[in-house]
């Protein structure tokens, strides 16, 4: 998992702990986003996000904001991207290889899917919109070869790293997503662009996608090198039995 987001429990990191003070001004703003209005929920989710990316205890990782997510991180920070340096590169056993800007992504044929985020510590968000790409009509762009058989993820933060067969790659439900609840997607989500699996636990949805590499076999990510399922569907993997999301 990447982070925040939907992942897993975040790698502690060497460091200064934050301040008592600081942790319990960080508690009271995530009470305060569950009982305030959207506004002030925006607000403590920003407080979070800017925490939790300078905070090497994890603590905050474990405090949900207003939206319902969890922070987490396996490095100690990312690098911002914005439309002006934002590259997408496919590459692999692919006929025509690509690099897409943001604003290329932007003008292709977008998908929105409404389906609850399930991660696999437990916490769930229900109804959560995405919109982006289907990875599937990226890998129809590129021209995949008949000897592909998996997809290799990389990520922006320079660890992060994810993996799909190329049949699960395909299907309709996974996309290289661009906004997420009903807006561009932030940094702290994974922006500018994520990968979104609607089936699969939220470790499966890659922040800060930079890369995407067509294999001949399943490499697997950051969290099944860990100990995680590769192949994470909710409730069918992981020992988990949650509802299905998709």
């Amino acid at each position: 998992m990447n982070s925040e987001q939907s992942e897993e429990p975040r790698r502690t990191e060497e460091g200064t702990p934050v301040g008592r003070r600081v942790f319990l001004g960080t508690i009271g703003l995530g009470a305060l986003g569950l009982v305030s209005a959207p506004v002030l929920q925006r607000m403590t989710e920003t407080v979070l996000g800017a925490f939790s990316g300078k905070d090497p205890t994890g603590l905050t990782g474990l405090l949900p904001n207003g939206g319902g997510f969890r922070y987490y991180s396996v490095t100690g920070s990312v690098p911002d991207k914005t439309a002006a340096n934002y590259q997408l590169k496919i590459d692999g056993l692919v006929d025509k290889p690509q690099t897409y800007t943001l604003a290329d992504l932007q003008a292709l044929p977008q998908t929105k899917l409404v389906k609850d985020v399930q991660c696999v510590t437990g916490w769930r968000v229900p109804d959560t919109p995405f919109e982006g790409v289907r990875l599937s009509h990226l890998l129809d762009l590129a021209g995949v070869r008949d000897t592909a058989k998996a997809i290799h993820f990389t990520c922006f933060d320079g660890a992060y790293t994810e993996s799909l067969t190329l049949d699960q790659a395909r299907r309709p439900d996974v996309l290289v997503a661009l906004r997420m609840q009903n807006k561009a997607i932030t940094h702290d989500h994974g922006g500018p662009v994520r990968l979104y699996v609607a089936p699969m636990y939220f470790y499966k949805s890659a922040k800060w996608l930079s890369g995407i590499t067509v294999t001949d076999k399943v490499q697997p990510g950051y969290w099944e090198n860990l100990g995680y399922d590769v192949d994470a569907w909710v409730g069918r993997s992981n020992g988990r039995d949650d509802e299905p999301t998709s």
